[in-house]
């Protein structure tokens, strides 16, 4: 029996008790009208769950297909079904509802590699460590997705270099279920699968808690497969991204996920618009929109090094790429921009718990 104040008992029995609850897990896997792919991520997932006695979650988000009675089919897989509210929201209710002491979650459209699960949970052997991120790859052989896929290896290039980092994407991400429920999880304001992991990272990282990249946690996954597809995809990122920044300012100049060159090719589109109205109404000796391009291939010139190292005909191809890839970005900012000045209490501070309470 202890004794209330028996402290520094109680200090040892509730370390021993963290040790052992610290190993305790649940992955939460949201999805909307899933069905078509959903299969491929649980059967990935079953073996590594039974493996480590992890609970395994897949909270339907009011899908209007039979994803439900697909996931019913697995009895290792516990359903929980909600009204759509959206996927911050549908992740927060399984968070709410898992004994785990970690969390665990990807999306319905990932297929998690051997061994994802225990590289997931390593940083966590360290108590400082409140959350972790993997990484992205595919089997694709579409030119677009093969760009993508080495986009996504930049920037995981960048994060390998910091000790610790301010950025877990949902689609293979995990926390410390204490501070996660203290942060109110993802912010359910965001009302689509797009920057509310980046907002619940931000405030961690404000927060000074510690985040660790993972390299050795893979998830594959289908990147876009048309410009089309991926300029759509970096418009609504872009976009959304302003929301999360507006929210943590200090973000916009700095984080251990975006490449500094990245923003500056952002200024590309309006700079080449400008010189090329100069050109026309001024006529200089020299082209001021030919400066502008040559700036921005030169600006490119560290990314295609090593595109093509990996992939010659991607390498070559990445300049066109980049360029409207700024372009969709650009907008996106734009957009989200002046959606943000006439939306000024959209989105909510989202504040923790305990500063809620004494505000």
């Amino acid at each position: 029996m202890i004794l209330p104040g028996d402290n520094k008992i109680s200090e040892i029995v509730l370390a021993q008790e963290y040790r052992i609850e610290g190993q305790s897990v649940s992955i939460i896997i949201p999805t909307f009208n899933g069905a078509s792919r959903i299969c491929n991520c649980l059967e990935a997932l079953i073996k590594q769950c039974h493996a480590r006695n992890a609970e395994l979650f897949v909270v339907d988000d009011g899908s209007t297909d039979n994803t439900a009675e697909i996931v019913r089919r697995y009895s290792a897989v516990r359903l929980i079904t909600q009204s759509n509210a959206g996927p911050a929201a549908a992740r927060n209710r399984g968070a709410v509802q898992a004994s785990g002491a970690i969390l665990i979650f990807t999306d319905d459209d990932c297929v998690p590699a051997n061994g994802w699960l225990e590289a997931m949970l390593e940083p966590f052997t360290y108590p400082e460590v409140v959350g972790a991120k993997g990484v992205y790859r595919t089997c694709q052989n579409s030119l677009v997705a093969r760009f993508v896929q080495i986009e996504y290896e930049d920037r995981y290039r960048r994060m390998a270099r910091f000790p610790e980092i301010d950025f877990v994407d949902t689609y293979s991400a995990a926390f410390r279920r204490e501070p996660f429920l203290e942060m109110n999880g993802y912010d359910p304001s965001f009302p689509i699968a797009c920057a509310e992991d980046v907002d619940l990272s931000y405030r961690m990282a404000m927060q000074g808690w510690k985040m660790r990249f993972v390299p050795e946690a893979v998830v594959y996954h289908t990147h876009p497969d048309s410009i089309g597809k991926y300029l759509r995809k970096k418009y609504k990122f872009a976009f959304w991204r302003i929301q999360a920044v507006r929210k943590n300012p200090s973000k916009g100049i700095k984080d251990s996920h975006t490449p500094q060159l990245m923003k500056l090719q952002l200024l590309f589109p309006p700079v080449l618009l400008l010189a090329s109205v100069i050109d026309i109404v001024a006529r200089p000796s020299i082209s001021v929109s030919a400066i502008a391009t040559a700036a921005f291939l030169l600006s490119t010139v560290p990314f295609v090094s090593r595109a093509i190292v990996k992939d010659p005909p991607v390498g070559l191809l990445a300049p066109v790429f980049l360029a409207l890839r700024a372009c969709a970005q650009f907008l996106g900012v734009l957009g989200g921009t002046v959606w943000a000045s006439r939306n000024p209490s959209e989105v909510p501070a989202n504040l923790p718990r305990e500063k809620q309470s004494r505000s």
